[in-house]
């Protein structure tokens, strides 16, 4: 009914065909409308512009990568001094470290910090520790390791310190800083151990921060003088350090320096990296200065501190007392005065074949020791029983560089120290009997030689290594009983 035409033909009429979209004229006008980009946003241009940039660039990356082959880019040129790129760099460098500075806690906010932890804790007694609001009339010595908090103190404490000292300390209140703590019985931790872990925090970020400033290429790493800068600035906040004459201080930062290249820079490639340095034991011996005053150290203590005025100025005047000639390095024969010609010769020899740089010339002082050599020996033998001192040693006793030491290496090193001992006035000794009692000692993985890896797995290297390069350490080992004795005698007194 509904397919016959009005004037009652039976034939159907014919299909209206309908033009594919893309001959219409509306939709080739609306593609071409889109696609230029003229009927769109500001948004949307930086979006679609910001898209064809990154495929340019993965494009072009992929094409060096396919004519490179299957080796990756592994160099890339550092801005040059002074370009824009460089300048971006350092500002976008120096308004980092800024942001990361003004999130630390200051002097005035750890101070607050401590009274906030001081009048909310508990005191740990036996009365099972009974809540007790302190007053600052309390001594700090008298009571710090009776207070302690639970969970519930230590989310407290956490809400009056962020009113008082802002959102920035909220980070050292997380459920994860909690349970680092050794906690009681009760579940509760003592509050000088979490505010000691606020202050070390805080110190070693600031200064991660100060060493960042001075890295000028941002690579991580300091070179020696970068290290000198930042040793130079700490001076005046360290109390020991603060009367130090003028004219000393650049020696003394030459020498506070090469004790962090010396441990964090076992390579010697002339520069440390800063979390190396950061986490290193030269660090926290330098900030001991800082912490105590001059007149609670006795001298010993001084002297045992590389970074103290006294031990500066006596490396510097032993070097002066040893150089003879006065030519500002030291040769053999005077090197063999060190430490009251204890040394062994073939020891010395050794020390100059390894680790003294040969001159470009023949002059006079082409095979001499300089100053920052003699850094790196009096390191090394003030450390003998640090990796790095050890490692330094053991080159020396190495005779052959077969990076092992045989039953012949032994007796060879040790008959300098033989002739010396028997020199002194001693009992005569069996060489043989030392030798297997080094082996005895070090236990050595193979019984035919001894590696590095051996002295420092059996924790005696650096005894070992006394015995076989200086008198007065196989001395020190053959009366160690004596020795032990004569240490326990004062304090039982």
């Amino acid at each position: 009914m509904y397919s016959g035409s009005s004037d009652g033909e039976g034939h159907e009429a014919p299909a209206r065909k309908i033009p594919p979209a893309s001959s219409m004229m509306w939709v080739r006008n609306l593609r071409r409308f889109i696609g230029s980009g003229a009927g769109l946003g500001s948004e949307a241009l930086m979006e679609l512009e910001t898209k064809r940039i990154l495929l340019d660039i993965f494009k072009e990356k992929q094409q060096k990568s396919n004519e490179a082959g299957t080796i990756p880019s592994f160099y890339k040129k550092k801005p040059e001094e002074g370009s824009i790129s460089h300048r971006v760099q350092r500002l976008a460098k120096f308004r980092f470290l800024k942001k990361q500075s003004d999130l630390l806690l200051n002097a005035d906010d750890l101070d607050a910090m401590w009274v906030c932890l001081r009048e909310n804790c508990v005191i740990d007694d036996a009365t099972n520790a009974e809540k007790d609001m302190f007053s600052q009339a309390f001594p700090v010595s008298d009571t710090n390791g009776h207070l302690t908090m639970n969970y519930e103190d230590f989310c407290h404490i956490a809400s009056v310190c962020t009113e008082q000292i802002g959102p920035k300390c909220r980070r050292f209140f997380s459920p994860s800083n909690f349970m680092k703590f050794e906690k009681d019985e009760s579940g509760r931790i003592a509050i000088l151990p979490f505010y000691l872990y606020v202050m070390r925090t805080v110190s070693l970020t600031q200064a991660r921060i100060d060493m960042s400033e001075l890295d000028e290429d941002s690579d991580g790493f300091l070179q020696p003088h970068e290290m000198e800068a930042y040793i130079r600035g700490l001076i005046p906040n360290l109390a020991q350090l603060r009367d130090m004459p003028v004219a000393f201080v650049q020696m003394y930062c030459r020498i506070a320096a090469h004790k962090f290249f010396f441990f964090c820079d076992p390579h010697r490639r002339g520069k440390a990296c800063i979390k190396k340095v950061l986490l290193s034991n030269c660090l926290q011996e330098l900030m001991e200065l800082h912490q105590e005053s001059e007149e609670e150290v006795t001298d010993t203590e001084q002297a045992e501190n590389w970074f103290s005025l006294t031990s500066a100025q006596r490396i510097c005047d032993m070097f002066l007392a040893l150089d003879k000639d006065m030519n500002g390095t030291l040769s053999k024969q005077e090197l063999r005065e060190y430490a009251d010609g204890t040394l062994t010769e073939i020891f010395v020899e050794r020390a100059f074949d390894e680790h003294v740089r040969r001159g470009k010339s023949g002059g006079g002082n082409a095979r001499e020791m300089d100053f920052e050599s003699f850094l790196d020996f009096v390191l090394a033998l003030e450390n003998k029983d640090t990796p790095e001192g050890l490692t330094y040693l053991f080159r020396c006793l190495d005779l052959h560089g077969r990076g092992f030491l045989t039953t012949a290496d032994i007796h060879t090193l040790f008959r300098d120290v033989h002739q010396k001992w028997i020199e002194g006035g001693n009992y005569e000794l069996c060489i043989e009997d030392v030798r297997d009692e080094i082996w005895d000692m070090v236990k050595p993985a193979d019984e035919l030689k001894i590696t590095l890896v051996d002295l420092l797995a059996c924790k005696q290297g650096g005894t070992v290594a006394s015995m076989l390069i200086d008198v007065r350490g196989f001395w020190a080992h053959d009366n160690r009983e004596n020795l032990l004795q004569e240490e326990e005698e004062p304090e039982e007194e």
